[in-house]
């Protein structure tokens, strides 16, 4: 049995006792897991910053959990769930342990080297902005994609800025880091499950005041065989619109929003 941690509520975080806390939901990545991890934490160590990995398995079946087995508890902790629900669960669930003032997330599938990492910590240090996310339409990033998969991104990020006009060129890149105040406002709102809780995190953090986004160059070199199948598009495209619906049409956050606006800044009325 793989040892876990135990999921806290989103209501509360612990209190922050490292710098920087990582999030890394999976499903079924075989044996790149450990590769990542492993680049993670050399990563991390170089840096001289105290940190933690918060491993969370979305219901894998291929064995993974077991292949983090060696690392310290402290450094990479490990939380399996029996079934798979979606990335958004797992990431809310690894969030709302983080122990970090920074706290971030990033893919397990190798896409995305962790030797982001560290620009991406330096940049909160220096910046301080309220949320670094990777992006692809950087001037200064490397990507390389089949055309077919840069015109799905390209055409949703157009409906993103339609329909909730985010002053961001791209929200889906599997790399964030957020300062520990937007998480411990914007966690307990969340209700995405799977693909889209990228953008309604962001989408929540701009309606609270928390504007300060820099988008950062990243390298991305898609691996043979990976693929963005079309069910997977459709379930992000159905996520959004959904998402669109209960915040612009239902306005079903707004008391929430009101009542996290009450300590500071009131958030403005929701658009649509």
């Amino acid at each position: 049995m793989v040892p876990e941690s135990e999921p806290r509520s989103a209501g509360s975080l612990p209190d922050p006792t490292l710098d920087v806390s990582i999030v890394v939901p999976y499903y079924n990545p075989g044996n790149r897991l450990r590769t990542t991890v492993e680049d993670m934490v050399r990563v991390l160590d170089a840096s001289g910053m105290t940190f933690e990995i918060i491993a969370v398995s979305d219901g894998s079946t291929d064995g993974s959990p077991f292949t983090l087995e060696g690392f310290p508890e402290s450094v990479v902790r490990r939380v399996s769930f029996a079934e798979n629900v979606g990335k958004g669960h797992a990431l809310r669930a690894g969030l709302a342990m983080g122990r970090g003032h920074y706290l971030g997330f990033i893919d397990a599938d190798g896409d995305i080297s962790p030797e982001l990492l560290a620009p991406f910590v330096s940049i909160m240090q220096s910046e301080h902005p309220d949320i670094i996310i990777g992006s692809k339409r950087h001037p200064e990033s490397s990507v390389h994609y089949p055309p077919l998969r840069r015109f799905y991104s390209w055409g949703y990020q157009h409906l993103i800025a339609l329909l909730f006009r985010l002053h961001i060129k791209d929200t889906q890149v599997g790399i964030k880091l957020v300062d520990r105040r937007v998480i411990a406002d914007v966690l307990p709102l969340l209700r995405e499950s799977r693909f889209a809780l990228d953008l309604e995190l962001l989408v929540l953090a701009d309606r609270l005041g928390y504007t300060h986004i820099v988008e950062a160059p990243v390298g991305i070199r898609e691996r043979f065989g990976s693929t963005i199948s079309p069910k997977a598009v459709w379930l992000l495209l159905v996520d959004t619109i959904t998402l669109f619906i209960r915040y612009s049409v239902r306005h079903d956050y707004d008391a929430a929003l009101a009542g996290q606006a009450g300590s500071g800044d009131a958030a403005p009325p929701a658009p649509g």
